[in-house]
């Protein structure tokens, strides 16, 4: 069973202390649980109480015979016991109230009423050949009645609330205690077996549910209502069996659990020696009830003492509802089985090296487990991986199991440096909160160091510099370069460190020395610009774009004229750097244009055209004498042009160049009509180049100048088609003229209409007008004086008399202040007289 990979659903411990005296000198033959204490019967007529430990708390000899059956109310304090002599006793634990009879017969059971602790309820039955029920009346005593019999022996009573069920030869009853009616009867299925030998189990499992085991059968009954309609002459309950299957061996006893069922049960089996069927060790299964059979959740083998002597009818299974409890009952022996919880469950997974599961059980139970730590568990576990040799996943779950107990995670490290897998923990050392021991991170660091560049270069890169004694890395890293003094990662390395240790001048050599991306961000970062000053050229050879750029950014660090004199054995790298500077502003190396020329020249000439087109400091007559010397015929064209030579300028065009369209467009840029003349004049005795004169000269010169200048007889490539061009521009040039014309005239006579509109409209002449020549208001204080006024259209308003007199012979009169500031003349619109 130990070897199953299913996990039991219960536990087992014997009973002890107590109950072991009493079963090495007498049997037991009975037992009830109550959620205080237990009452166990014996062989020789003693009843013993116990505590839950075992331990005996109080001693009865009630007869020198078998105690057959215990009874105890729900409060605990009145107890009933029947035994094989016939005795029944009913009394109060705590009380002097008691019971005595004995009868002629044995008294198999005995069960008292639920509530007898209750004066109306002081009422129990006992089974013989008869059920008899006793109720106390008047002066206390007690009065008998018989409930049934006729049937054989009564073998099992069962009382819950109102309902009481027993089991006799022929099958179970049930009795509804209200109505006094027995409302069922469910006959034996097996007759064939001895109901001494086999005897029935009953167990309520609550109030109103009947669990019935007898032989290999199981029925569950549900006590119902009947409804009204249905009464007649029938009782008003009655029983539905909901449940019923067999099972694979004869049962001893029954206990609900949740929805399922625990059963006892009775095995025999054939010997392999003997081949004759003998007593073999009794069952506990669970079951989960189906309608017509049952689903084993789980079976267990139970080695009591003397099984190989017991019969089913010594077999009893008590249980205790409140804590699911079960007791087997055995005549040498009481098994106590109980549910796992979830220390049982991790002892399991720990037991089946399932430690990932038990971690993760733990963790979820951490405030109800009592006997595990997870602590303890996680230690076990990563123990149990470095033994199966998974040393990478060990390690990763130290950082989860050790969390930030350093004394742990330094015990550990030792503990992986003896099994020499330094190497597996390291990606899992704490680095922050906790920080282990500098001698821990060392001592990794070393172990790389001697077996593995790139991991140790890794390491360095991800851990804070703080961790460990930087200075005793330095030295080893520096020991290791004597022997491979070309090794990059190591230089790397070394860099990294040095930067670490603030020495950035050590570490910006190695950088420029390995030509490494990060030596910029390191010159940025820590501001080593005086560091650089001797090292421009290293920089510009790595990557000047990257370097002209945070010169460039830096010119208060480092000076133009510092990186000028640094470069002035490179004038290649001399020339990035001015030319960038002149990129972003061209007056800040003014003093260096005239150095310019001749790099732009020697370096980057397709540059040269627009650097001195830009730049306003370049001396012209040292700039046209390098490009004379080096025959740049753009630049010299250019320098000559901008030096007020446009004719020799042209000439080098027409005679270098030979490129009639750039000397046209040259002489369009100047618009001088002499250099017109000029190449006219030049072209005249080419007939390419009248054509593309005649092509483009259209609008600039008038072609008819040209064409009467053209020899007779001369013959000129394509001039059918330049002229009909020239037609065709000329014929454009008209109908642009009359589109014009047209828009002007429709503008103009919009516009006239606008003011034609404005002028009709009325002017507001009230008293706070004035007016313009004698500054008084225009319109008199007294109403009823005459008056005579002029208002232009100007809105300049004047009294008639103010007005000078016109020598003019047209009437028109003009605003004297709009014709004084020639605004164009104001015609009087209005003359208001009274």
């Amino acid at each position: 069973e130990d070897e199953s990979e299913e996990e039991p659903k219960l536990k087992y411990e014997r009973l002890s202390n107590g109950v072991t005296e009493i079963l090495q000198k007498d049997a037991a033959s009975c037992m009830t649980v109550h959620e205080k204490f237990l009452a166990l019967g014996t062989h020789n007529g003693k009843v013993y109480l116990l505590d839950v430990q075992g331990n005996i708390t109080q001693k009865f000899d009630v007869s020198p015979v078998k105690i057959n059956q215990i009874s105890l109310d729900e409060s605990g304090e009145h107890m009933g016991v029947c035994s094989e002599d016939g005795k029944v006793q009913v009394f109060g634990l705590y009380s002097a109230e008691e019971f005595n009879e004995t009868f002629d017969c044995p008294i198999k059971i005995v069960a008292v009423h639920p509530h007898f602790v209750r004066s109306h309820y002081k009422q129990f039955v006992t089974g013989g050949k008869k059920l008899l029920l006793y109720e106390r009346g008047w002066m206390n005593r007690w009065k008998p009645s018989v409930l049934h019999e006729g049937e054989g022996n009564i073998r099992n009573v069962k009382w819950r609330g109102h309902l009481i069920a027993w089991a006799n030869n022929m099958g179970v009853k049930i009795l509804d205690m209200i109505s006094k009616q027995r409302i069922t009867n469910v006959p034996r299925d097996d007759i064939s077996l001895r109901p001494d030998m086999y005897p029935c189990s009953l167990c309520w499992k609550d109030n109103l549910t009947l669990i019935i085991g007898w032989g290999n059968s199981v029925k569950i009954c549900s006590v119902k209502e009947r409804h009204a309609s249905e009464m007649r002459d029938l009782p008003n309950r009655y029983v539905e069996i909901v449940f019923q299957f067999d099972t694979e061996f004869y049962i001893s006893g029954l206990a609900p659990l949740c929805d399922q069922l625990v059963i006892l049960s009775y095995v025999k089996e054939i010997s392999e020696k003997t081949e004759v069927e003998c007593c073999a060790r009794p069952r506990l299964d669970i079951v989960q009830p189906l309608p017509e059979s049952c689903e084993e959740i789980s079976s267990d083998a139970l080695t009591v003492r003397g099984f190989q002597e017991n019969e089913c009818r010594d077999y009893h299974l008590e249980y205790s509802e409140g804590e699911s409890l079960f007791y087997i009952i055995s005549p040498r022996d009481v098994v106590v089985a109980k549910e796992r919880d979830q220390d049982d469950h991790i002892d399991w997974l720990l037991e089946k090296k399932k430690y990932e599961e038990a971690l993760m059980a733990a963790e979820i139970s951490q405030k109800t487990i009592k006997r595990h730590k997870i602590l303890d568990i996680g230690l076990a576990y990563i123990n149990h991986l470095v033994e199966k040799g998974e040393y990478d996943l060990a390690a990763r779950k130290c950082q989860k199991i050790l969390g930030k107990n350093t004394e742990l995670w330094e015990f550990e490290v030792y503990k992986f440096k003896e099994i020499g897998q330094l190497k597996a923990i390291s990606r899992y050392l704490p680095r922050r909160d906790p920080v282990l021991k500098p001698l821990i991170y060392e001592m990794v660091l070393h172990e790389f160091l001697e077996s593995d560049y790139e991991g140790f270069a890794t390491l360095i890169k991800e851990w804070p510099g703080d961790l460990y004694n930087n200075t005793i890395i330095v030295q080893a890293v520096v020991d290791h370069l004597k022997k491979d003094p070309q090794n990059r990662t190591l230089l790397r390395t070394l860099a990294e460190l040095y930067t670490y240790d603030q020495r950035y001048g050590r570490a910006l050599e190695i950088y420029l020395t390995l030509r490494h991306k990060d030596v910029f961000q390191l010159i940025h970062k820590h501001n080593l610009f005086s560091s650089i000053k001797d090292k421009i050229v290293l920089l510009m050879d790595f990557d000047s774009e990257k370097a002209v750029d945070m010169l460039l950014d830096n010119e208060d660090k480092i000076s133009i004229d510092r990186v000028v004199e640094e470069l002035e054995n490179r004038p290649e790298l001399q020339h990035v750097y001015l030319h960038k500077l002149f990129k972003r502003d061209h007056h800040k190396g003014q003093r260096y244009h005239e150095k310019q020329i001749s790099l732009y020249a020697e370096y980057d000439r397709p540059n040269l055209l627009p650097f001195l087109r830009d730049s306003t400091h370049c001396p012209l007559e040292k700039a046209l004498e390098i490009c004379q010397q080096r025959n740049f015929v753009e630049e010299t064209v250019y320098l000559l042009s901008r030096m007020g030579n446009s004719r020799s300028a042209l000439k080098m065009i027409m005679e270098e160049l030979q490129d009639v369209d750039k000397a046209i467009e040259f002489a369009k840029e100047q618009d001088d009509g002499e250099l017109w003349e000029d190449l006219i004049l030049y072209s005249i005795d080419k007939p390419p180049f009248i054509t593309g004169l005649l092509n483009n000269i259209g609008t600039h010169v008038d072609p008819i100048l040209l064409i009467h200048r053209i020899k007779e007889g001369m013959e000129i490539p394509n001039l059918r088609d330049s002229l009909v061009k020239i037609l065709q521009d000329y014929n454009l040039q008209i109908l642009l003229r009359e589109g014009c014309k047209k828009i002007l005239v429709a503008d103009s006579l919009s516009l006239l209409k606008k003011m034609h509109r404005t002028q009709m409209k009325g002017v507001l002449v009230n008293e706070e007008n004035i007016c313009e020549s004698c500054l008084s208001p225009i319109l008199p204080s007294d109403a009823s004086k005459s008056f005579s006024v002029v208002v232009f259209h100007c809105r300049h308003m004047f009294h008639r008399e103010c007005l000078p007199v016109s020598n003019t012979v047209s009437s028109v009169q003009f605003c004297n202040i709009c014709s004084a500031k020639h605004r164009g003349p104001g015609s009087a619109v209005l003359e208001m007289k009274k």
